[in-house]
């Protein structure tokens, strides 16, 4: 139905979306929550981002072991360019993963429900349609954020 470089210039656009914002807003608003509640920080998302990556390719669809800490990722912050780093070998795995997926097979482990995942059994094809769910909202979601913490939005909201 659609072809592995189809998938991957998605999912590529998505990742490129974010590298660039935080990219762009360096160091210090990349890892600034606006003040909207309830909000990431860009950082925070991407980290999260990556996880979703690594986890439903990596291990639900190409079998591999991955440690991850999900609630974790929503608090991560650090120097933007170790994380750019990471996007870049994350990108480089997952078309790996994708050349390698069979569609119609079903998962190589279950998610746990806490990752909240789709609600329902799914293939390695529908695995990799949640990634790019994922990474497609986030990407709006964190536009959203860069453009808070451009308008220098004030502080001070509950999180």
């Amino acid at each position: 139905m659609i072809t592995d470089d189809d998938y991957l210039y998605f999912a590529d656009r998505a990742l490129d979306g974010m590298t660039g914002i935080v990219a762009g807003l360096g160091d210090e608003l990349a890892n600034t929550r606006p003040a909207l509640l309830g909000a990431n920080s860009p950082y925070a998302l991407l980290t999260h981002c990556l996880g979703v990556v690594s986890y439903w390719a990596g291990a639900l669809v190409a079998g591999r072991a991955v440690d991850r800490d999900r609630d974790a990722e929503f608090g991560s912050a650090g120097p933007v360019r170790p994380l750019l780093d990471r996007a870049a070998a994350v990108r480089a795995q997952l078309a790996e993963d994708v050349r390698c997926a069979e569609p119609d097979a079903p998962l190589r482990a279950a998610p746990p429900a806490a990752f909240l995942g789709p609600d329902r059994e799914l293939t390695q094809g529908a695995a990799l349609l949640h990634v790019y769910e994922e990474l497609a909202q986030h990407h709006g979601q964190m536009e959203i954020l860069r453009d808070a913490l451009l308008a220098g939005e004030p502080a001070g909201l509950p999180r």
